[in-house]
Parts: C-alpha cells; structure tokens; sequence
C-alpha cells in the first residue's frame, strides 16, 4: 500500500487585483511514498510497517513498542493513506458519488448539504460532478467515478444517460436517481410530486378567478418538465379553461439569461396573460425581470406563480407565490435508500418515492 505526504516547504501564492493583494493560499507539493521509505526511517521490514498502519500488529505479534515508533514516525512525517490503493484492495472507497446538473444551482446546493451530512454520518463522503444538463459529460463523468471505485451513485440524470445508468443498474452498482428518472429503466428514485405540484398551482389560480393563465417552461426532456406541462393542461381543460398554444412558452434551458428574460418578456407582452406559472426557479426570476420590463405590477396586472422557492422570491416586495419542493425529505429519503443498498438491507422507503410539495401564498397572487 502507498503513502502520500505533504512535507515540502510551501510556496506562498498571491492573488492580485488591481495592484491590491487579496489573498494568501498555502500550497503544498505532494508526493509518494512507499511503504519501503516508511521501513527505511523506522529500520523495518515492509510488511512489518503494512501491518501496523493497517491495525493488523496484534495478529502477527508485533511489540507494543515498535508498533508505537511506526505510529509516531508516520504521524510526524504527515503520512496519509492512499484511499485508492485501499478500495483496490478491500473493494470498498466509503466515497459517495453525486452527479448533478448544475453546481450553481439552488436545488443542488440544497440537496448538497443534507445529503453530505447524512452520509458524513455513517462514514461516507462525496465527491461532486457537474452535468451542465449535458449527456456526453454524464456519461464520463459516470465512468470517472467508476474508474475510481465509488461505493455509490446518487445522480440527477441528463437527457441521454439512459444508457450508462441503465449499465449501473445491471451491474449492481449501489444507485438512486434525484429529481427525476428514466419510466424504461427500474432504477430507484426520488422526486417531488411534480404533477400533484403544478395542479395545485392551476387550482389556486382558478379559484383566485385568473382565467388566462400562461405557462412558462423549459426544453429539458426529461419526466419531471413533461409531468408539469402535462398538470397544467389538464388541470386548465378540467375547469373549463382550453388553454391556447400560444399560452405555453418553451425556453431552451442553454440560453443565456438575458436570452431567456427577453424571450419570456416578448412572450408576456404579446399574450398579456392576467397570471403565469413559471416551471423553474430561474425562470421565475428572470420571468420577473421581464414583468419590471414591461412596468407591469403584481399582482394588479398580473398574477405569478413558480414552481421551486428561491431566495428571491420572498426577499422581493411583493413576494412571490411558490410551489415549494421539500428539499430535506427529498435528500434524505434519497440517502436512506442509498445506504439499505450499500448494505445489501432492505429499505424503509420504497424505490420509487414521489413526496409532495407545498404551495405556499404570498403577495403576487391577488
């Protein structure tokens, strides 16, 4: 087994900005050491050494004493174990993979911080990988953790990685997809009631009496945007309401956002909705910066509604109605069903999990 130490001098870096200093980083250079250097310093045999700092001296009968020099040696020289070379050889990291799609993104950094500190809680760290909703990076991203041996797979899948997934899956690898799924593929999974979601929201605006209710989507394929758009025409057709084609905005999830503003204020000013429902949070933000465009008010012009709350949205006067995913039952109840998997354990919860969200009223709404 191989060692890594960080004991060479360090180099200060500076960052400048403007002939300004504005930071000081510590940076070491690492290295790798054998167990044979590790024997060298203590005047040992190798397996001698493989055996302390693997716990196993009592098995082989090594002295308390020499037990404790190795131990001493290795803590004041810096040694840390190479994690890979262990899983090599016990086929086991304690490392969890998470694939999202975007790392900027509200829903991720929320699920991030409970799902890290579930599994920090039995053991398991994370590493995190970025999608940008892109099919060919998910798929190398999946083989990146793959070559490095994670014990597990949490991911919210792109379009396009049925394929890899469905792999995985085959192959018996520890999985649950968050945020959506493949309907082909059996794998376990963890979302929100996406189409219980956007009913609620028609359902508030019916009974609020808005009559032309527009909709404003993204162009992700994938079953959590279809499950919306599907509610909404539905819902709209079941209270008598046909909604028109030209009530239902799609905007490609790879424009820039003031792509996206001027397509969805374009959008506003040509329908002229007396309420919106906005799919995503993102779209919900620009969606406003669209409206104060148009110097319309809300909701004396205009109702909204989106689906996700952001921190925007009840900072901003007036505050916007939201349909609110349970972010910390949706990561927790992912984790769960991850951990009876790398136990080979039946789970609590079963491998297909919808939970409901909540849609909370504020002031956009009349």
């Amino acid at each position: 087994m191989d060692y890594i130490t960080s004991v060479s001098k360090p180099l200060l870096v500076v960052g400048i900005a403007h002939g300004e200093p504005i930071a000081i980083f510590r940076t070491f250079i690492m290295k790798n050491v054998s167990l044979k250097d590790i024997a060298q310093k203590v005047g040992t045999s190798i397996s001698t050494v493989s055996f302390v700092l693997n716990g196993k001296e009592k098995q082989v009968r090594i002295s308390d004493i020499l037990a404790k020099k190795i131990r001493e040696v290795a803590k004041k020289e810096g040694y840390l174990p190479n994690k890979m070379a262990i899983g090599l050889k016990t086929g086991k990291s304690n490392i969890v993979g998470l694939v999202v799609d975007t790392i900027s993104g509200r829903l991720f950094a929320a699920l991030a911080e409970v799902i890290e500190k579930e599994l920090d809680n039995h053991g398991y760290k994370v590493i995190y990988c970025s999608t940008g909703n892109n099919a060919k990076k998910g798929k190398e991203l999946i083989e990146l953790l793959y070559q490095h041996q994670v014990d597990g797979y949490m991911i919210i899948p792109a379009e396009g990685m049925e394929k890899e997934i469905g792999q995985l899956e085959e192959q018996g690898k520890p999985l649950v997809l968050i945020d959506s799924y493949f309907p082909k593929l059996k794998t376990a999974h963890v979302l929100v009631d996406n189409y219980g979601g956007i009913s609620d929201a028609v359902d508030f605006l019916v009974k609020k009496q808005y009559k032309k209710i527009a909709f404003v989507y993204n162009d992700v394929a994938m079953i959590q945007m279809k499950e919306r758009k599907r509610a909404y025409q539905e819902k709209m057709k079941g209270a008598g309401i046909k909604p028109l084609a030209d009530w239902l905005l799609k905007v490609p999830f790879a424009d820039a956002g003031e792509e996206q503003a001027l397509k969805i204020e374009l959008f506003l000013k040509k329908v002229q909705p007396d309420a919106v429902i906005f799919a995503a949070n993102y779209l919900g933000i620009h969606g406003i910066e669209a409206i104060h465009n148009l110097k319309l008010k809300f909701p004396a012009d205009i109702g909204i509604i989106c689906f996700d709350d952001h921190e925007v949205f009840n900072l901003h006067q007036p505050a916007i109605t939201v349909v609110k995913q349970p972010v910390p039952e949706l990561a927790k109840t992912a984790v769960a069903i991850l951990l009876a998997k790398l136990r080979k354990e039946p789970s609590s919860a079963p491998d297909a999990v919808e939970i409901k969200a909540k849609l909370i009223e504020r002031q956009s709404t009349r």
